[in-house]
């Protein structure tokens, strides 16, 4: 991943090529490779590279032909070589290799309209000389991030807050209200952050600055047709899509590595990459003391299957308190668990392999229903259906108490649950240490954590936030790593 920052005012001097050095310098840890500046009379830019597509080439800030749209750009456009296409018809003439390129030209000819055929994850400021605007865009899921302050008119933006900081135009203090939802939902809810004046562009939006106003807008909202397939053509279509998502992604002038973590997720996202790799295929894993949360073996397993050069990072309590607060530092929020320090770690072991790309599992337990979680609303809206004195309780109980036993009468639970949940991406279909079984045919698994926090605060089902949605396997890197791209 790469590094974007810039400044854009609305009248009084131009941005200073001190101030967009040091926000360079504050990000500088996501783009290693080389650094670029634009400094203009209204708006300056800032840019650190990872090098992964045209590296002799791709350079940034990158521009038209006749410099009047700049642009630096974080992320992929997988499917840069068919636009690039499209738009040399169109009689666009390219100077690189890289997939930036890609949105100059395609500013040029569709503007704002280009979003709705980009695929791929990424953040991008584009600053348009011929009406003096500046346009910020971040993907539809928000894979990769994007903050802004806006201040009299005058707009600070970077990937990052650290680079917002290092501007010396924005200050760090706490928004009250964003603490709140960290600690209430995992994270502040976009476009709030929990650092107060500082705002980030929402997952599928985009925002165009011009004259001291920002609008902004949302270019994508996520729809759920109704669904026309048979059970059928629907394996084959998911199918082809794996096939192609994976594929695209492989798009790399350098090896693409993958984390391995045991999980169905990441093991056929890893099986397709080395299908499509010209290199042998590395993979990551992260192995822990604790045996109720380590899957080497299936690690090992797979990474055997698909002959790939495996790399493993072995972890315990002492390592991850001794990089929580460098992650911290980069997750720039309060965590209410230690999960990111395993992938921090695993990151910077796929670093030392000098591997600067991989593919992960990260989004299967969202799209696939992967998450405890989301038995638990089933759960909830089936005692919501049928809210007699006790029943809820008894229901509660008897998925997750000491002793578990099937809800009587029509509708029963655990039917419920396991018609609609029949499996888990990320798991190997295999029993847990601690898992509480639902006696009766069909059953269901619940993790004993889940079960030991819910017997603990009562039996109404009421729940610690820090608890809501705990996976029964140990995560594995994905979205936060310095060189990870995600495959969700």
């Amino acid at each position: 991943m790469c590094g974007i920052a810039g400044i854009a005012r609305r009248d009084g001097p131009p941005p200073t090529a001190r101030a967009l050095l040091a926000m360079a310098a504050a990000l500088r840890h996501r783009g290693p490779d080389g650094h670029g500046l634009f400094t203009g009379q209204r708006v300056g830019f800032a840019h650190t590279r990872l090098s992964i597509i045209d590296l002799a080439g791709g350079a940034q800030p990158l521009t038209n032909e006749d410099g009047s749209v700049i642009v630096v750009y974080n992320g992929e456009i997988y499917n840069y070589v068919e636009l690039q296409a499209e738009l040399e018809t169109l009689g666009h003439r390219f100077r690189t290799h890289c997939d930036t390129e890609v949105l100059v030209h395609g500013w040029e000819q569709w503007g704002e309209d280009m979003l709705d055929r980009l695929n791929g994850q990424f953040a991008f400021a584009l600053y348009d000389r011929r009406d003096q605007s500046l346009f910020l865009a971040r993907d539809r899921f928000g894979v990769r991030p994007l903050f802004y302050a806006l201040t009299d008119g005058d707009l600070v933006f970077g990937s990052e807050v650290k680079a917002l900081l290092a501007s010396g135009e924005v200050s760090g203090s706490v928004d009250s209200e964003g603490l709140d939802e960290v600690f209430t939902f995992w994270a502040a809810r976009a476009p709030r952050t929990p650092f107060r004046g500082i705002r980030q562009l929402e997952p599928g939006t985009c925002a165009r600055w011009r004259e001291g106003e920002l609008r902004v807008r949302r270019y994508y909202r996520l729809d759920y047709p109704a669904a026309k397939a048979e059970p059928g053509e629907a394996v084959s279509e998911l199918d082809s899509l794996m096939r192609t998502g994976v594929s695209l992604r492989m798009r790399a002038d350098v090896p693409v590595g993958g984390y391995l973590s045991g999980g169905l997720d990441s093991s056929i996202t890893c099986a397709l990459a080395a299908a499509n790799s010209p290199y042998d295929l590395r993979t990551f894993s992260v192995t822990f003391q604790d045996p109720a949360l380590d899957e080497s073996a299936y690690q090992m397993q797979l990474a055997g299957e698909l002959g790939s050069v495996h790399s493993v990072e072995h972890i315990d309590n002492r390592v991850i308190a001794t990089v929580f607060p460098d992650v911290v530092h980069h997750t720039e929020t309060p965590l209410v668990r230690t999960a990111p320090a395993p992938l921090y770690l695993l990151s910077k072991l796929t670093r030392e392999r000098g591997i600067k790309v991989v593919l992960t599992g990260e989004g299967a337990d969202e799209l696939f229903l992967g998450y405890d979680l989301f038995k638990e609303t089933v759960v909830r809206r089936f005692c919501a259906r049928q809210p007699a004195p006790g029943r809820a309780t008894a229901g509660v109980q008897g998925l997750v108490g000491p002793r578990a036993r099937s809800v009587p009468g029509d509708g029963d639970v655990a039917g419920v649950l396991s018609s609609q949940f029949p499996g888990r991406p990320d798991g190997h279909g295999q029993q847990r240490r601690g898992s509480v079984p639902v006696p009766g045919p069909p059953t269901v698994q619940i993790h004993g954590r889940v079960a030991r926090r819910q017997q603990a605060s009562g039996a109404q089902g009421e729940r610690d936030p820090a608890a809501l949605g705990r996976r029964r396997r140990a995560p594995h890197a994905g979205g936060a790593a310095e060189a990870a791209v995600s495959c969700a």
